[in-house]
């Protein structure tokens, strides 16, 4: 939750600043860091992406 405040409020440079504002679309719950470590090295992925596309257009 840090991060995400981070991101919409508290940074004043960097890349996140210029798509304010972070809105949760999607959460994924992990029983342990390393699997959510693996989860998010896919998403950065382009078949990931294409899921994030995916998620995002369906709203």
């Amino acid at each position: 939750m840090e991060r995400f405040k981070s991101h919409n409020h508290l940074g004043t440079k960097g890349y996140t600043v210029k798509f304010r504002p972070w809105m949760v679309i999607h959460v994924e719950f992990f029983s342990s860091k390393s699997e959510a470590m693996k989860r998010e090295k896919y998403l950065k992925t382009g078949i990931g992406r294409e899921f994030i596309k995916n998620l995002i257009s369906n709203l």
